[in-house]
């Protein structure tokens, strides 16, 4: 890849996701060049910030839905997995 690395068109978070990991298993490799790497690392970040609005872009999909109710749209926040209340680490009593 020479210059900005681009996204191809059309690209899946999946085939993103699998190609992000392909990167990394190739940044391990200790044979591998200074610029060779620096170019892996660039088409990396691009893939994280794609897959991250990606992410970003179903969280609000899922709020919508969870809101919808007869009553009328109630928003709810989206919690990740380990994200619950009260599991700031402190001590409850």
């Amino acid at each position: 890849m020479t210059g900005k690395a681009k996204l191809p068109k059309g690209i899946t978070f999946e085939k993103a996701l699998e190609r992000l990991e392909r990167i990394v298993d190739e940044l391990e490799d200790p044979e591998r060049g200074l610029e060779a790497s620096l170019e892996l690392f660039e088409e990396g970040v691009l893939l994280s910030r794609f897959c991250r609005g990606k992410l970003d872009e179903i969280q609000k999909r899922v709020e919508v839905v969870l809101g919808e109710t007869p009553e009328g749209l109630v928003t709810a926040p989206f919690e990740a997995e380990g994200d619950e209340a009260g599991s700031d680490g402190g001590d409850e009593r």
